[in-house]
């Protein structure tokens, strides 16, 4: 049969499907995460759209976007995918946010979904803009509006700047607003992971001391509220619980907020005589546990647990440690891997 120019012309505009095999390097591998790597621009709403109307598939079944892939599954990739497109928001970024800086920011990515977008932030980058700052994750997001359907992504709490871990953000203005009231009621259950000196007694218990702000020579801080400071005092709990030690020197602990002030983990384990490895700010800078140990902050988000704003179900994220935690783990022979994160 000989193409007429009409068929020719169709063939054209609608090219066959494509199928792409899982490489061994992208072996466990999230699907949404497969297909930034190889179609940068590609939005996470459009693959949702293709993922549910099956013109995505994963070893011809339908698959959803958190799917863990293996190696050798073949992906379902449709043409209209590589068809060129008018305009290109994922590859320019705006003016202010570097390509650099877009590329952070996905790697950063744990989870995402239509409402919802869950960071693991690296220690040593702000979370907001303040004096002297001028690159902070808030003002990276916000030139990425783009990439996230148009709507700028709001955080909906903070970490401090040597903190690393969960990060929570919302995508649309509804969702901000629902897990906002989420945290005012403390309804979110977060554990943080960290390094202190000496070994705390009782093992697990229970820190309720009041804190107030008091500027200092490096910078802000805050400190146990003393008598007559009642006005100014904010009220702040936080358990704890070891979970392993180096003889006396040093505990892991896990921390579990029930309030969210300020440094208030940094402070209370300060105030119990056991500070944060590396937290110069609460006498955690010097006298470190061992030779060669990392002198940044050992505080990391490990784990957020909240009511997605949909109603439907729970948000459940766990962030790996960060690098410098990691060294020094190996370092101390302490083992994260014995813990599941349910069992933090």
């Amino acid at each position: 049969m000989i193409a007429t120019k009409d068929t020719a012309k169709e063939k054209t505009a609608n090219p066959k499907v494509e199928t792409m095999t899982v490489a061994a390097s992208e072996g466990e591998m999230r699907l949404d995460r497969w297909f930034r790597v190889h179609f940068p621009e590609l939005g996470y709403s459009y693959l949702q759209k293709l993922l549910r109307s099956g013109q995505v598939r994963v070893d011809s079944r339908r698959a959803q976007a958190n799917d863990r892939l293996t190696e050798g599954q073949e992906i379902r990739v449709p043409a209209i995918i590589r068809q060129p497109k008018t305009s290109k928001p994922g590859l320019k970024a705006p003016p202010g946010v570097s390509k650099g800086d877009r590329d952070i920011i996905e790697k950063m990515i744990l989870f995402e979904d239509d409402e919802v977008l869950v960071l693991n932030k690296p220690a040593g980058i702000a979370v907001q803009g303040g004096t002297g700052t001028k690159r902070h994750i808030d003002g990276m997001l916000a030139g990425m509006a783009d990439r996230f359907g148009g709507d700028r992504p709001r955080l909906v709490h903070r970490l401090d700047r040597d903190t690393s871990g969960v990060l929570l953000v919302a995508k649309t203005r509804n969702a901000a607003a629902k897990l906002g009231r989420t945290f005012q009621t403390r309804s979110a259950a977060k554990t943080y992971w960290a390094l202190v000196k000496g070994v705390p007694h009782p093992i697990q218990g229970k820190v309720e001391v009041a804190l107030v702000k008091a500027a200092g020579p490096d910078g802000d801080r805050v400190r146990k509220a003393e008598p007559g400071e009642q006005k100014e005092a904010m009220h702040a709990t936080t358990h704890y619980s070891v979970i392993d030690r180096v003889g006396r020197k040093a505990a892991w602990v896990s921390l579990k907020p029930v309030t969210g002030r300020q440094h208030q983990l940094r402070a209370h384990m300060s105030i119990i005589g056991h500070p944060i490895v590396g937290d110069p700010k609460y006498d955690g800078g010097m006298d470190l546990p061992a030779e060669n140990m990392d002198s940044n902050l050992h505080l990391h988000a490990r784990r957020l647990i909240i009511p997605h704003p949909s109603g439907r179900g729970k948000i459940d994220v766990t962030a790996p440690l960060p690098d410098h935690m990691r060294r020094t783990w190996d370092l101390l022979g302490l083992d994260s891997s014995k813990y599941s994160a349910g069992e933090d």
